[in-house]
């Protein structure tokens, strides 16, 4: 799913149908006994999106969309079950040879939800921030990486006498930073950031916010940013996708997706925000609950909670479209203009 706007930079990164499948059956004996058969998790089916050099796409959705299988599936941790994912036009599916995916493995890193999960406790930080410097040969004298790791620390807001000490030592605001200062390490182009602030109390949100904004600004990167927080995603942003049961239903730029919201779900979450400003205007809720991803209903996934669902929303899988914004939008009721027009223009969330 594409968003077409105009004068957009070549795409770096580019998936193409992509999908990943689990296996999630009991074991065979029990299979027999119960005369049941495979059961298979479809934790994304089938995404499309492209991100430009230098620019944020966002992914948001409930807990359990797939939006961090999608950063899993982009950085390599996952092999896809179908459909292709692209980094500055090669295809990673085809890159065998070990030499290859060394290259271009360090040119994209991750940065995880977790800090006090994503640090090895038993290392100096120096350590962790070097070991990506080492693993891919950047610097092999030891004065060099002990400058470089110093360097990558000042970058972040720490001091390189951190390097000295070890990851409990640090709150966990610092510790994320310790964590971009590794993912900054390689010298990536690209960072997968899977809602590196969603263990962080808000005001240490809004510093490590502010910070990758700086950093991107300076080093010129690339961005896919998964997280569920509405604010966060129309901070860091500049195009946002919409995930519900491991697919795209919106895709678009964030001015477009926060304003005037086309798919019925992305207006329930955004209704889902307390109107502070008492603007009178009408909301609905969001009602029923998620499906069940090892057997999702047929046709459009979010019929079951949709106010405008009809028969044929029932028996065909709507294919993403654009829409009078420009969002492509996969909607049969958004296609046949079946949707209330809004009344006004939905009020960004505040950071």
């Amino acid at each position: 799913m594409n968003a077409q706007t105009p004068a957009r930079a070549a795409p770096l990164v580019v998936a193409k149908d992509l999908a990943r499948f689990f296996d999630v059956s009991k074991p065979l004996l029990n299979r027999l006994i119960e005369r049941t058969g495979r059961q298979v998790l479809r934790a994304v089916d089938g995404v499309d999106f492209e991100i430009a050099r230098g620019e944020t796409l966002s992914l948001v959705g409930e807990s359990g969309c797939g939006k961090s299988t999608v950063a899993r599936l982009v950085v390599g941790l996952y092999r896809p079950s179908r459909g292709t994912m692209s980094f500055d036009g090669q295809d990673m599916a085809g890159v065998t040879a070990q030499a290859d995916i060394a290259r271009i493995r360090k040119r994209f890193q991750m940065i995880f939800q977790d800090p006090y999960a994503s640090l090895n406790p038993r290392w100096r930080v120096g350590r962790i921030i070097a070991e990506p410097i080492v693993v891919h040969g950047l610097m092999s004298d030891p004065a060099e990486i002990k400058a470089r790791v110093g360097e990558l620390l000042r970058q972040v807001g720490l001091s390189p006498a951190d390097s000295e000490k070890y990851p409990h030592e640090f709150s966990g605001g610092q510790r994320q930073r310790i964590s971009i200062a590794r993912a900054l390490s390689s010298n990536p182009e690209f960072l997968v950031c899977d809602e590196p602030t969603s263990a962080l109390d808000v005001s240490v949100q809004a510093q490590i916010l502010n910070l990758m904004k700086e950093l991107q600004r300076q080093l010129g990167l690339t961005y896919l940013f998964i997280s569920h927080n509405l604010a966060v995603v129309y901070y860091i942003s500049d195009r946002v996708g919409v995930m519900y049961l491991g697919r795209l239903v919106e895709l678009g730029d964030k001015k477009s997706i926060f304003t005037r919201p086309q798919h019925p779900y992305t207006r329930m979450l955004l209704d889902a925000i307390p109107d502070l400003e008492m603007s009178g205007r009408p909301r609905t809720p969001v009602a029923g609950e998620v499906p069940n991803p090892i057997d999702p209903p047929p046709g459009c996934a979010f019929n079951p909670r949709c106010p405008y669902a009809n028969e044929r929303c029932t028996r065909e899988r709507p294919e993403p479209k654009p829409s009078p914004t420009g969002a492509m939008v996969a909607c049969h009721a958004v296609e046949e203009g079946r949707l209330p027009e809004l009344v006004r223009d939905y009020a960004p969330p505040a950071v």
